[in-house]
């Protein structure tokens, strides 16, 4: 039995990180608008609502695909279902490039995002086939670190790529890593064939579907998470979608530090600067989770304390949004408690569900939870722009995402109160539980 045996480390190490590139493109292009921000608008002629309706199309669209996105991978199976989805993230990033206008990049980021939200039902399902056990959480947390590069390099590389080949060449750059991402699905639908046949594996479900019969018995403590995922989630992305717009404009941040040179002298000098730049301020949040997210679950799973890490997490939000509205401190302060409560909440907020629901409505009330996120990430983008524009500057936002921390407080500490008066389960660690 040789290496390249499906059920050797180094053939199931290759499906994991194949695993992990589906998605690298889609982050990628998820906030390439975002980092464009300021470009965009003076390109298309637009604001910065419209900006902000980019952001809140791909999750109008999200919303329907997370239940039709599980329902589908059910019926056809995990690879052709996979396959589907990473075409239609391609083809919409490939219109958003294309786009003369933003109406027509809002198209492209509505099959954009129908694509990429079923794309992370279906991994989940990959990361599922293929680990078990205690493999689990680590499959799913090495194939979230893998895409959330995408992010961080779409931060810190678009405008650097706008300034050399055009705002339109730095779109194509990720319409370019979304078809790399398809390749690596290819990849992977190879490799599961293969494993198929050679293991005989069995095919998991699509996951997150929504079954209204269930809803009605979650009781108080579920209903504190959803609302905590809501208010948390509606003022991280929305957030970082005009950040660096946000950024170039009050403190003068420079988009990129190209000091000449080759492209990849330059993209190394953004990197190594990126405390100075407005793009690589915004990135600050996922370079704080892909650090510290493995430590900090490490820990919630021996030690518990879930709900005092969610208020933790929630109060760290509203000073790191009142300094930025309303003082002129460098907000790469701010940024890094915005990066501590985006490591501290999800920790503790996703793996608590199982805790807090029946193990049969598991998947119901996963689907529900990311339904309702994604209903926040489609209202707040749109609204902070318009806040915007009516205003002429970002107070008025960054007050409105502090009232957001300061209401997921609130749902954290109810959900303390719930935990401690129904045993105590979510802040039991290994050691405590029975």
């Amino acid at each position: 039995m040789g290496l390249l045996h499906p059920s050797r480390l180094p053939f199931r190490l290759a499906v994991l990180l194949a695993a992990g590139l589906l998605t690298y493109g889609s982050y990628f292009a998820y906030d390439s608008v975002g980092a464009l921000a300021p470009t965009l608008i003076q390109a298309w002629s637009t604001d910065r609502e419209a900006i902000g309706w980019l952001y809140t199309i791909y999750s109008v669209a999200g919303i329907v695909s997370v239940v039709l996105g599980g329902m589908l991978t059910d019926r056809i199976g995990t690879r052709r279902a996979s396959l589907i989805f990473s075409l239609l993230i391609a083809a919409g990033a490939c219109i958003v490039a294309a786009a003369p206008t933003v109406g027509v990049a809002c198209v492209g980021r509505f099959i954009f995002g129908a694509g990429s939200e079923s794309l992370t039902v279906a991994q989940n399902a990959i990361c599922a086939r293929w680990f078990r056990d205690r493999e689990l959480a680590m499959s799913m947390g090495m194939t979230i670190t893998v895409s959330r590069l995408g992010t961080l390099f779409s931060f810190n590389t678009e405008s650097l790529l706008a300034s050399r080949f055009g705002w339109q060449g730095a779109l194509w750059a990720a319409a370019g890593f979304c078809l790399l991402s398809l390749g690596a699905n290819l990849l992977y639908c190879w490799m599961d064939r293969h494993g198929e046949k050679v293991l005989g594996l069995k095919e998991e479900g699509g996951g997150e579907q929504i079954s209204p019969a269930d809803i009605r018995r979650f009781g108080w403590s579920y209903l504190w998470v959803i609302l905590l995922c809501f208010t948390f989630y509606s003022a991280v992305f929305p957030f970082t979608a005009l950040s660096t717009d946000f950024f170039h404009e009050k403190w003068g941040l420079p988009l990129t530090t190209d000091e000449g040179g080759s492209f990849l002298a330059a993209v190394f000098s953004d990197f190594r600067h990126m405390f100075s730049t407005a793009p690589g301020n915004s990135s600050i949040i996922i370079f704080a989770s892909m650090v510290l997210a493995p430590f900090v679950g490490s820990y919630v799973d021996r030690r518990g304390r879930r709900s005092i890490l969610m208020m933790a997490g929630s109060l760290l939000m509203i000073p790191a949004y009142l300094l930025l509205g309303f003082t002129r401190v460098p907000p790469v302060f701010a940024m890094l408690l915005l990066g501590a409560a985006f490591v501290l909440v999800p920790a503790a907020l996703w793996p608590a569900v199982p805790l807090v629901v029946e193990k049969s409505r598991v998947g119901t009330a996963f689907g529900l939870m990311t339904m309702l996120q994604n209903v926040g990430l489609a209202l707040f983008p749109w609204l902070n722009g318009k806040l915007r524009d009516l205003t002429h500057d970002y107070r008025a936002s960054m007050a409105m995402f502090a009232a957001l921390g300061l209401a997921g407080l609130a749902f954290s500490i109810l959900l303390k109160l719930e935990d401690r008066r129904s045993g105590g389960t979510l802040d039991a660690g290994l050691a405590e539980t029975p």
